[in-house]
This record gives C-alpha cells, structure tokens and sequence, in this order.
C-alpha cells in the first residue's frame, strides 16, 4: 500500500515571487541530500485559490512517511529555509493519503459477430 504526503501551503499573493524563490531552494534542497522528491503544484481551478502551493510525494510505507517526517523536522538547513518562508504562509497544513487499489470491473462477454 503506498502514501502521499502532502503539505499544502497557502501564502499572500503579493509575495509570490519571493515565496517561489525560497521554494525553489527548497527542491534544490531536496535533490542535495536526497530526500523524497516531491510534485509542485498550484491549483488553477477549484476549492483554494491559486497562491496555494501543494508539495506532494508518493512513499511506500507509512513508516517512510513518518521518517520523512522526522528528517524535515530535525534538519537545520530545512529549518533555515522555513523560518524564512513562513512570514508569507496565510495558512499551512500536511496531509496523508492512503493510495486506493481498487479493483478493476469484471469485463463484459460479447456476443460475437456471426455466430449462432
């Protein structure tokens, strides 16, 4: 059974800008020391407004997501750039989703062509 965990940052639009450019260190981060590399992406439609950042990324287990959990929390380099980034943060919340593996539908018998 895999997870998604989820961060889902809201932020004031009139600091987009700087709040991207700090979550642009955030992936760069991410890729140096190897974490889970997470999915950006913005809402265009829909219930939350478009400077709404989600941060989301697929882990096997539910102890691989409380791990990566644990590593963001005790990492200073994180720290430093989340305490530079929160000022912009309206609100802020993580998710975590059971992926479904649902069963697919049993496929319909045609009759065929031509016979009797």
């Amino acid at each position: 059974m895999a997870y998604v965990l989820r961060f889902v940052q809201r932020f004031r639009a009139a600091d987009e800008a700087a709040f991207m450019a700090l979550e642009a260190k955030f992936a760069a981060l991410e890729r140096r020391k190897g974490w889970p590399r997470g999915r950006r992406s913005r809402p265009l439609a829909g219930r939350d407004p478009v400077h709404t950042l989600v941060w989301e990324a697929e882990l096997e287990t539910l102890a691989a997501v409380n791990d990566t959990l644990a590593t963001l929390a005790a990492d200073p380099d994180h720290a430093r750039l989340l305490k530079r980034q929160t000022p912009f943060f309206l609100e802020a919340w993580t998710e975590i989703l059971e992926r479904l593996e649902l069963p697919a539908p049993p496929r319909r018998r045609t009759a065929r062509r031509g016979a009797a």
